[in-house]
């Protein structure tokens, strides 16, 4: 009986995340092989019924689609450079953190060496792989795509964005930003009121009902930036400026560090200089586009 190619898959690096690519992997009947550059990872996926390969020639060697979980863009290349001739005709997926360019640079590399490929950006935390909430975010190759879509789908939504292998880690990025300033936003408000006594548990009980109603309003923000119509009555820049002022103003006196909210500040305030004070405060997004607004 013929095997199935797509039923062996081969796993590098066994970081939490890794880890959890590959037990999905076993759990789903996969013949997996994993590899780590430092051993001892390994156990729990072995106890398992995975393979573990002592040398990253077997690892490759196991099985025709390879999945890259590696720390870095530099890495990827350290592990893979040599044994770029064994690699030629095999599928590689690359799930490890890249910018646009490097996945770009990664996938010219690869088709150079007849390497198919397909670049990818989690979503999701360790924990989440495999369940509902998790999604990983590809581009690149789309025949690799669909080949691999059901094994992909075991670790959650595969979402295409398209040929080029930038996108998923454009997107990828994107969002985590987004996720990023949300939290420091929260840090900074509980750092405010922590002077009061105020726990970050007692905040946060009162901040995530606030931020989650006031997130449904994220597409109609979206409207005005993509029309680049910021005209309002209500809520303008001028109105806004006085609220930015107090809060930072706030935050000195209660002594902490202002210099988060001061850059979001500072941009209102050019704003309202440059005689944009009647505009929303969606405007600033302009400044994010291009740095000299």
């Amino acid at each position: 009986m013929a095997v199935d190619d797509t039923a062996r898959v081969t796993v590098l690096g066994l970081g939490l995340m890794g880890q959890a690519l590959a037990g999905t992997l076993v759990k789903a009947g996969h013949t997996t092989t994993v590899w780590n550059r430092t051993p001892g990872r390994a156990d729990a996926l072995t106890a398992q019924g995975a393979t573990e390969a002592t040398t990253l020639a077997d690892a490759i060697a196991a099985g025709p689609l390879v999945v890259a979980v590696l720390l870095d863009h530099a890495s990827v290349h350290d592990a893979l450079d040599p044994h770029v001739e064994a690699l030629s005709g095999r599928t590689l997926i690359n799930l490890t953190s890249t910018s646009p360019n490097q996945a770009r640079e990664l996938a010219r590399w690869a088709a150079a060496n007849d390497i198919a490929y397909l670049d990818g950006g989690i979503m999701a935390s360790p924990d989440m792989i495999g369940g509902p909430e998790s999604s990983i975010l590809y581009s690149g190759t789309e025949s690799v795509h669909e080949r691999h879509r059901p094994l992909l789908e075991l670790w959650g939504e595969a979402a295409y964005f398209g040929e080029d292998p930038g996108l998923a880690s454009l997107w990828d990025f994107a969002l985590l930003s987004s996720m990023y300033i949300m939290y420091a936003g929260f840090y900074h408000g509980a750092a405010m009121v922590s002077g009061a006594g105020v726990t970050a548990g007692e905040f946060a009980a009162r901040a995530l009902p606030w931020m989650t109603t006031i997130g449904a309003s994220l597409p109609i923000q979206a409207q005005e930036m993509d029309s680049g119509d910021y005209t309002t009555d209500v809520q303008h820049l001028n109105f806004t400026k006085a609220a930015a002022d107090a809060i930072h103003r706030t935050a000195v006196e209660q002594g902490i560090n202002p210099g988060m909210f001061e850059h979001l500040k500072n941009l209102i305030d050019r704003h309202v200089a440059n005689g944009h004070g009647a505009d929303s405060f969606v405007r600033i997004f302009e400044s994010f586009k291009n740095a000299s607004h």
